[in-house]
């Protein structure tokens, strides 16, 4: 018998539902439901978007990636122009460049999309509140993003549980989980806290908002503690850095055939993971590695990119394209708690992960308009 499949549209979601204090089944009711797979190429629709809003993330995402690299990009560019003339010259042009994005997001955007949205400053204590942040919402509709789940997670299958959502491709930056209150409303109560190497959380100002949406290291303790003490749910992004470099326009590449912690952690917590793809990740934007992969090998082992991307219109570190996201759930994996897990026991429930990738994914590209592409474990 065919599975019963669940779709939301985030990005036409009416903002006056988008709020802590809407109840779920509000949200469940703008469900749209299919018997098996949606029908060919019904998944990668791009909506018509408010100027404003695309303008917002063309700024914002910008913003937000040239923040990641400036902690390293700052003192280089800072040493160069002690040095010599062209490179104070860079220096100058980078900080104008920073200077213009930030002022044009904190003096007309943030104001403007914090009244649009009736958002308050960030609360020091209500993670769940933070998760509806503007720049978040305005990702959603930027990149159509909508959500698909099968039967065995929907409401109440996961009400009683924390959760593991186990979510690949990274791409250069993985935006369909940016929808953080899905995760946290959507399959149960329960907060969700995604994971990032710990490097991040130690940014200027990128750490700051990271850490008020309930970003914690991934690290086993962190993700255990989570779990187990206070009962939360838990988002990892499976293919880590390694997930930027593989995937070509024939194959979808998943680094996670090694990738067996996870489910050490899972067995000792005896928590579901529950597998996501997010088709769309690999498109966003154009990853330049050098040919002998050197800076390929650094950023898997530093866990923080070091290669050049460009987005929309060849911007270097700019906007993604605005390419559909649609973000698919699998079917979940039932750990039981097993203390002290045995190889052959990760190895059973590991095998049972790809397994649901490999489903999921021959499920649902036809949907997105990838009949012809492959996902290969590696």
């Amino acid at each position: 018998m065919p599975t019963n499949y669940y779709k939301l549209n985030l990005a036409s979601l009416p903002d006056d539902l988008y709020n802590k204090e809407t109840d779920v089944k509000e949200w469940l009711a703008l469900t749209t439901t299919s018997k098996g797979s949606f029908p060919p190429d019904s998944l990668n629709r791009v909506l018509r978007l408010d100027a404003a809003v695309e303008l917002e993330r063309i700024i914002g995402i910008s913003l937000y990636m040239i923040g990641n690299v400036l902690p390293f990009a700052l003192p280089l560019f800072v040493l160069a122009a002690i040095f010599t003339s062209t490179g104070l010259v860079l220096l100058k042009a980078f900080l104008l460049y920073v200077g213009i994005l930030a002022s044009l997001q904190k003096f007309i955007f943030a104001p403007m999309f914090m009244k649009r949205y009736k958002r308050k400053q960030l609360s020091k204590t209500d993670i769940k509140d933070n998760q509806y942040l503007h720049t978040e919402r305005n990702n959603q509709k930027y990149n159509s993003l909508q959500f698909i789940w099968p039967e065995s997670v929907n409401r109440p299958a996961l009400d009683d549980t924390p959760v593991i959502f186990t979510s690949i491709p990274h791409g250069a930056a993985p935006l369909g989980i940016t929808c953080y209150p899905v995760w946290s409303k959507l399959f149960n109560d329960k907060l969700c806290h995604w994971t990032c190497a710990p490097v991040v959380l130690k940014l200027p100002i990128i750490s700051f908002f990271m850490k008020h949406m309930g970003y914690i290291p991934a690290k086993a303790k962190h993700i255990v503690d989570t779990l187990t003490k206070k009962e939360e749910n838990v988002g990892v992004v499976l293919d880590g850095i390694a997930g930027m470099f593989k995937s070509d326009k024939d194959t979808e590449i998943a680094s996670i055939k090694q990738r067996k912690g996870i489910i050490k952690i899972a067995l000792r917590a005896g928590v579901p993971i529950v597998p996501t793809y997010g088709f769309g990740h690999t498109s966003l934007w154009k990853i330049v590695a050098d040919p002998f992969g050197i800076l390929e090998s650094l950023s898997v082992k530093l866990d923080i990119s070091l290669t050049p991307f460009f987005g929309r219109w060849g911007w270097f570190l700019g906007p993604p394209q605005r390419v559909p996201l649609c973000v698919v759930l699998g079917e979940p994996i039932r750990c039981p708690q097993i203390e002290e897990p045995t190889q052959d026991d990760i190895d059973k429930y590991h095998s049972q992960l790809l397994k649901s990738y490999a489903d999921l994914f021959e499920n649902h590209k036809a949907s997105y308009g990838w009949a012809n592409k492959k996902l290969v474990f590696v």
